[in-house]
């Protein structure tokens, strides 16, 4: 076996799942020569909800982060997260937009796209996977992982054969729930490797405080790479600890070739941006400490932020226990989709409905009418007809691949937001934000022109200057 790769990931989805990914280019830009040196296998550093907060708080343009990282970081592959039909947003786009976007991630200096669907329906990730190959990118595609009766190796095998057909040229088990225990993720990397010739990587959190131990052991099984964070931005609902995990491998066939002298200059830094964001208020220190509720409620760390959020906005924070009882309920209802973006947020939101309002499906929120429809693809298991029915209330259900019904989006979008656009980008940035583009590049002109009326801080509030 050789060396065991590193995918470092504390500017993307370390700071997402501690801080609401507010982590700003100015906290990043100092570091990113001293990350470019360790010689990781690829740095997640863009996608995911990144774009969104650059837009919506941090008032940066993604794009330009983008441009900034490729620059500063010229020998390391970069990687990004990105929802197949989904995108970066929250619903699903014509094929047209999806290609475009692809093309100008490439373009602006991504190097390999770690493709998934909420679902693990293929059919939503194909266009994806053929616009990545046709750039000359990588096309990684993550298989959703998630815990259920359905969800047998088999299952799993049956949908990396499907992934590696449709022409992906690696293999990711996306644990976004840490709901992987370290001899299953042995087994699943064994069988995995066996059926496909790719290589596998593995994606796990640490909330339930078992990442390193199934690295351990998924190492062993012959996994090819692994996520990790930057320890003052490891464990808890993040990942587990760059520095640990290379320490661990030191002298082992498994050894990474990694510097431990120069992590750990580089984690004096990052030691830090944590003292300032836990002072700050946005890196709550209890989300550090490990959480074993996701192994009992199979609810990711920061959908069990979002429930308690919402509970508390209704004054109902003391039937959060209820919640997360009825969470398994809903997602059996509707099909047994893996809890990740946006899913995880469409099955609490229903599961809080549920509950504080006495009677189940009392109140049927838009998305989860549109997930038992069929709007974000087929669900690992049929939906029960009658259920369905109570549900759609006489509309009929979507079979189809739900982009096949979108028209070409892109020339609309052009239209749409041509009084704005300052390069080829913004359109797709509008496409994917129509509400909150708007503001982002207004308060960007005038930022440029000296007008400056407004600027948002990284805790969200536009205020005046």
């Amino acid at each position: 076996m050789a060396k065991l790769n590193i995918t470092e990931t504390v500017l993307r989805d370390a700071h997402q799942s501690l801080l609401a990914t507010r982590m700003s280019m100015n906290d990043m830009i100092d570091i990113l020569p001293e990350l470019d040196k360790v010689g990781f296998y690829s740095a997640e550093v863009w996608g995911g909800a990144t774009f969104d907060s650059c837009i919506r708080f941090l008032g940066e343009d993604p794009w330009e982060r983008l441009r900034i990282i490729r620059r500063e970081m010229p020998n390391t592959k970069l990687q990004m997260l990105f929802r197949g039909q989904n995108m970066l947003g929250y619903r699903h786009y014509a094929d047209d937009l999806v290609e475009y976007f692809v093309q100008k991630s490439i373009a602006n200096g991504i190097d390999i796209i770690r493709i998934f669907d909420a679902l693990n329906d293929i059919r939503n990730l194909e266009t994806a996977i053929k616009a990545a190959n046709k750039e000359g990118g990588h096309a990684q595609v993550a298989i959703s992982y998630t815990t259920g009766e359905v969800f047998t190796h088999e299952y799993y095998v049956d949908y990396a054969k499907r992934i590696e057909a449709a022409g992906a040229k690696s293999l990711c088990i996306k644990d976004m729930a840490a709901l992987l225990t370290p001899y299953e993720a042995s087994t699943l990397v064994k069988d995995l490797k066996a059926a496909v010739s790719i290589p596998v990587q593995l994606h796990t959190h640490y909330t339930s405080g078992l990442a390193s131990m199934c690295i351990m052991k998924a190492a062993e099984a012959g996994v090819d790479g692994v996520d990790t964070a930057m320890s003052p931005l490891g464990n808890g609902t993040s990942h587990a600890p760059t520095e640990s995990v290379v320490a661990a491998f030191q002298g082992t066939e498994y050894d990474t070739g990694l510097d431990l002298v120069l992590l750990n200059e580089i984690r004096e830094y990052f030691m830090g941006l944590r003292k300032k964001y836990i002072e700050s208020g946005l890196l709550d220190p209890s989300m550090l400490a490990s959480n074993t509720k996701a192994l009992l409620y199979q609810v990711p760390g920061g959908m069990l932020s979002n429930l308690l959020s919402q509970l508390k906005q209704a004054g109902k924070a003391d039937q959060l226990e209820d919640v997360l009882k009825e969470v398994p309920r809903v997602r059996k209802d509707s099909g047994f989709p893996p809890l990740v973006t946006p899913t995880s947020q469409i099955v609490g939101t229903q599961a809080v409905f549920n509950v504080i309002t006495g009677e189940r499906y009392k109140t049927v929120t838009k998305e989860f009418k549109g997930l038992v429809k069929g709007e974000y693809g087929k669900t690992p298991v049929e939906i029960d007809p009658e259920f369905q029915k109570q549900i759609l209330k006489g509309e009929e259900p979507i079979t189809c691949r739900p982009a096949d019904l979108l028209e070409p989006e892109f020339e609309i979008m052009k239209k749409e937001a041509a009084e704005w656009t300052e390069q080829e980008e913004d359109i797709l940035t509008y496409a994917m934000f129509p509400k909150v583009a708007p503001n982002f590049f207004k308060a960007r002109r005038d930022k440029k022109y000296g007008v400056d009326s407004k600027h948002s801080d990284a805790a969200g509030k536009v205020h005046p200057v």
